[in-house]
């Protein structure tokens, strides 16, 4: 997290909440953008809603209109969608949830290995580490919850989904680590900067 202590915690709240609502749709999912309003504006412009929303929390997600059916998590179509979004003034803030693969760390090597014939042409190097991904003996399916406030904070947590044979007790597995999903993160950070 980056910027000011009761923005982070804000911010949490609204990402925890985001994460539960995913939790309880199942898993793949195509990505999902939801924006952070304030919910004491939320209730103001729209008093039936008031016995839905929690007014603990400052803000309150508010799911988007589903993406084009090219944009899926990661995607090269979801860079270009995320570069051509902005928001209202009336939106403090956006969540993206993605399903991603997860390799281990040992794993890197063999997919630098694989890759290093296509980096002249990204878009085939995309599409090999993708695929050397999915294919992957160690790989796992996680969701990427990334989430930006328009005065700067910013959160990134990770959920490992668990194995077929995992007993689910209701606690959703959040992680956090340094430098996660930087470039997203920044993609988000910009659909708060265009001006009008």
């Amino acid at each position: 997290m980056t910027g000011d202590p009761h923005a982070e915690l804000v911010l949490a709240r609204a990402v925890k909440e985001v994460a539960e609502f995913a939790d309880a749709e199942g898993w793949g999912n195509s990505p999902q953008m939801f924006a952070l309003v304030r919910t004491a504006d939320l209730v103001a412009a729209e008093p039936g809603l008031v016995d839905q929303l929690d007014d603990s929390n400052e803000l309150t997600p508010v799911a988007q209109e589903s993406f084009p059916d090219d944009v899926t998590g990661g995607s090269m179509a979801l860079d270009e969608f995320l570069a051509t979004t902005s928001w209202p003034d009336a939106v403090e803030g956006c969540v993206l949830v993605q399903e991603i693969v997860v390799l281990p760390p040992d794993a890197e090597a063999t997919l630098d290995d694989a890759l290093a014939p296509l980096l002249a042409d990204h878009d085939a190097a995309d599409a090999a580490a993708r695929a050397a991904a999915e294919a992957h003996p160690e790989r796992r399916e996680a969701r990427l919850f990334a989430a930006v406030l328009r005065e700067g904070s910013s959160l990134a947590l990770l959920q490992v989904r668990p194995e077929d044979d995992a007993e689910d007790f209701g606690d959703l597995d959040l992680r956090t680590y340094p430098n996660l999903a930087p470039n997203v993160i920044e993609a988000l950070h910009n659909t708060f900067e265009f001006e009008d």
